[in-house]
C-alpha cells in the first residue's frame, strides 16, 4: 500500500483539480479518476491509502467502488463525497463501510481535517495489520477481527505491549476472546520461540491448584511417586497466561504475588526456592476491584497484575464489526466442514446485528457452526436461523423529556438516567447497565463521573 497515496474520484474536472491541488498542499499524494472504472484500476496497481469518491456520477457510482473495495478485501479507506440533499445516502454508505462523509459545495479546510483523520486511522489499521501478519494463524489471533474504533484501540495497545515484558491483565466478558488475544501478544514477543502455557484458574480443584501451578517434588505427599513440574516452571523463559485469575483462592493469591515480586516459586515439598523467568498475562471476567472492597481479591496482587490493562469489548458494543465477524466464521466453519458451496443469504446474514449476542464471539460462532452442520441446501436463509435472530428487534421504548426554553444540560439527564436505572433495580449495577444497553464497567464509569457510586451500596 503506498502510504501517502490518495485517490479522488469525481466526474467533475474542477473538482478533482482543486482537491488535488488542496491536499498536494497539506503533505499528501494524490491521483485523479474521473470514474468508479479508472478508479477501480488505479487501486489495483497503486493501492492508495484512501480513496475519496463522489456518490453520484453518471457512470459507475461511489456506492459501487466502495462495494468494489469491501468486497475485494482491499485494505483502503473510503470516504463518500455528496450533496448535501443527498446525505441519508451517504450514512447508508458509511453503514456499508465507508469511514466518513464530505458535502457540496466543499469547504476544503474541513475536508483537509476529515482526511487527516481518516488517514491517522489507516495508520492505526496498518499497525495492527502488521501485528496480525507477524502471527502464526494457529494460534487463532485471526478471530480477532473487526475495524471498530474501539477494538483498534486495544490492539494497538496490545501491539505495543507485545514487545515489553510488562504483566498484562485483560478484561472482558466470556466469550470476547481474551486467550486468543494473550496468545497474539505472546506470538509476536520475543518470547515468541518459547512455551505459552495456560491454566484456568476456575477449572482446577482448590486442591490440586497448588500442585498444578508450582509442581511438587518427589514424596511431597501421598501418591507422589515422582516429581512434577507446575505450569509456571513449564512456562519458564516464556508465557504463563492465568485464565479467570479472579477465580484464585486468597492463599494462592499470595505465592503468586511472590512469582510477580521477584520470580521466586516454591515447590510442594522442595527445601529450596526455584527462580524463573516468566511473563505473566491474566484474564477475568469479573471486576477484580469490586472484589478487592469485598475482600475476595488482594489490591496488592492486583497492581502487579494491571501494569497493562487491556479492555476486550463486548459484541453488543461494537455491531459495526458483526458483519466482517459473521463472513469469516461462516468462512472457517465452512473449510471445517468441507461445504464450500453453502451460501448465507443476505437476509439471513443481516439478522446477525440485531441480537445483542450476550456470549459474544463465542456464541457466534457457535450459532454459525449449528446452521451449517444442519443446513439441508444450498444456502442458508432468514427461516434457517435460530428463533433468538428470527425475532424482533426490541424496540426501543420512547420517553418524553421536558425540553427548558433556555437550554438543558446533557450531563444533567444523563445522570438522571442513571439514578432512575439504579433505583428501578435496588442498585444492581447489572441489571442497571443491562436495562441502559452498556457494560458494567461504563456503568461504573459513569457512576463514578456523577458522583453516584454510593448507589451500588445495595448490590
Amino acid at each position: 500500500m503506498n502510504r501517502n497515496l490518495i485517490l479522488v474520484v469525481d466526474d467533475d474536472s474542477s473538482i478533482r483539480r482543486v482537491m488535488k491541488m488542496q491536499l498536494e498542499e497539506a503533505g499528501y499524494e494524490v491521483a485523479l479518476a474521473a470514474d468508479g472504472g479508472q478508479a477501480r484500476a488505479i487501486i489495483d496497481q497503486r493501492k492508495p491509502k484512501l480513496v475519496i469518491t463522489d456518490l453520484r456520477m453518471p457512470a459507475s457510482g461511489g456506492l459501487d467502488l466502495l462495494r468494489y473495495v469491501r468486497e475485494d478485501s482491499h485494505e483502503t479507506t473510503v470516504m463518500i463525497i455528496t450533496a448535501f440533499g443527498t446525505v441519508e445516502t451517504a450514512v447508508e454508505a458509511m453503514k456499508a463501510g465507508a469511514y466518513d462523509y464530505i458535502t457540496k459545495p466543499l469547504d476544503y479546510d474541513a475536508m483537509v481535517l476529515a482526511v487527516h483523520r481518516a488517514m491517522e486511522r489507516q495508520n492505526l489499521l496498518d499497525e495492527v495489520r502488521n501485528l496480525r501478519s507477524a502471527l502464526d494463524q494457529r494460534y487463532g489471533f485471526e478471530n480477532i477481527v473487526g475495524r471498530s474504533k474501539v477494538l483498534l484501540r486495544v490492539l494497538e495497545m496490545a501491539s505495543r505491549v507485545a514487545q515489553r515484558d510488562s504483566t498484562v491483565l485483560i478484561r472482558g466478558e466470556t466469550g470476547t476472546g481474551k486467550e486468543l488475544l494473550a496468545r497474539a501478544i505472546h506470538h509476536s514477543s520475543r518470547r515468541a520461540s518459547r512455551p505459552f502455557v495456560t491454566i484456568n484458574c476456575g477449572a482446577i480443584p482448590k486442591e490440586l491448584l497448588e500442585s498444578e501451578l508450582f509442581g511438587y517434588t518427589r514424596g511431597a505427599f501421598s501418591g507422589a511417586y515422582a516429581a512434577k513440574p507446575g505450569r509456571i516452571e513449564m512456562a519458564d523463559g516464556g508465557t504463563l497466561f492465568l485464565d479467570e485469575v479472579g477465580e484464585l483462592p486468597l492463599d494462592m493469591q499470595v505465592k503468586l504475588l511472590r512469582l510477580l515480586q521477584h520470580g521466586e516459586v516454591d515447590k510442594i515439598g522442595s527445601t529450596s526456592t526455584q527462580v524463573v523467568d516468566v511473563r505473566v498475562i491474566a484474564a477475568t471476567h469479573r471486576n477484580l476491584q469490586a472484589m478487592i472492597e469485598d475482600g475476595a481479591f488482594r489490591e496488592d496482587l492486583y497492581y502487579r497484575l494491571a501494569v497493562v490493562p487491556l479492555e476486550l469489548p463486548p459484541l453488543r458494543e461494537r455491531r459495526e464489526d458483526i458483519p466482517e465477524l459473521v463472513q469469516h466464521l461462516f468462512r472457517r466453519v465452512k473449510e471445517r466442514h468441507d461445504v464450500a458451496s453453502l451460501r448465507l443469504s443476505p437476509r439471513a446474514a443481516g439478522r446477525f446485528a440485531s441480537y445483542r449476542w450476550p456470549g459474544n464471539i463465542r456464541e457466534l460462532e457457535n450459532v454459525i457452526e449449528r446452521m451449517v452442520v444442519l443446513a439441508s441446501g444450498d444456502e442458508i436463509t432468514e427461516a434457517d436461523l435460530p428463533p433468538e435472530l428470527q425475532a424482533p428487534a426490541p424496540a426501543q421504548g420512547s420517553f418524553l423529556i421536558e425540553m427548558p426554553e433556555h437550554g438543558i444540560s446533557l450531563e444533567a439527564v444523563e445522570r438522571e438516567l442513571l439514578v432512575r436505572a439504579l433505583e428501578k433495580f435496588n442498585g444492581n449495577q447489572t441489571q442497571a447497565a443491562r436495562y441502559l444497553d452498556i457494560s458494567r464497567r461504563t456503568l461504573i464509569y459513569r457512576m463514578d463521573k456523577h458522583g453516584l457510586r454510593s448507589a451500588a451500596d445495595g448490590e
